[in-house]
């Protein structure tokens, strides 16, 4: 039986323990480094904006700002980040586009143009889609969130360096997969891509003492 989620640590070993019966690769590397704990983040609008602001940034940074930008506002709410000041946001360490970015977002929740709390009724493609139509939220953003938030099984985030890093790894690849091959490259997890996922952060983290992951759960 398919794992409609991810929602506990066994639900990760059983989707890892299949995929290791039909790939002798994670099967290898299963065997070596277990099984990771399962990262889940409570949904909603704080996880999507740290998922932004984790963006093109090293685990360290991102916290730094998080941890600022929670001194500055208190609750981070749709309405706390529309109040805050650019001058306050900008000396938390947001960008000018991670300013608009975040605002962005807050609008949308505001207007109910997107609604996080209804994601979990659509499919993967239809709620990656209902995401990437917020400025500032491209395929990488609204992968991890659904990944991490939501438990999803089989999103593959073909952008993630840490994930092609790890698979070039696993497959003995001289070159990390660029381009199509990123997407490609996910395809032999199916059905459970986003458990695979899961499985090369912690590859990557062995082999790099290095969290790949933007934010703690």
């Amino acid at each position: 039986m398919l794992l409609a989620r991810l929602t506990r640590d066994a639900d990760l070993v059983q989707a890892l323990e299949a995929l290791a019966a039909q790939d002798s690769d994670i099967a290898r590397e299963f065997a070596r480094i277990g099984a990771p704990a399962l990262r889940q983040w409570p949904p909603g609008f704080e996880t999507l904006l740290d998922v932004i602001l984790g963006q093109q940034l090293s685990v360290t940074v991102a916290r730094a700002i998080r941890d600022r930008m929670k001194a500055l506002v208190g609750d981070v709410t749709p309405r706390s980040i529309l109040a805050a000041s650019e001058e306050g946001l900008r000396g938390c360490g947001f960008s000018g586009a991670k300013i608009r970015y975040a605002r962005a977002l807050a609008d949308a929740i505001e207007s109910g143009s997107v609604r996080l709390e209804d994601l979990g009724t659509l499919p993967d493609e239809e709620a990656i889609a209902h995401l990437v139509a917020v400025k500032g939220i491209g395929a990488w953003t609204a992968e991890v969130y659904l990944l991490f938030a939501q438990g999803r099984p089989d999103l593959w985030p073909a952008d993630d360096i840490a994930v092609m890093e790890a698979l070039r790894h696993l497959r003995g690849w001289e070159e990390r997969p660029t381009g199509k091959a990123r997407r490609l490259g996910g395809e032999p997890f199916a059905p459970y891509r986003g458990a695979a996922a899961h499985f090369l952060w912690h590859l990557y983290r062995h082999r790099t003492d290095r969290d790949a992951v933007v934010i703690e759960g």
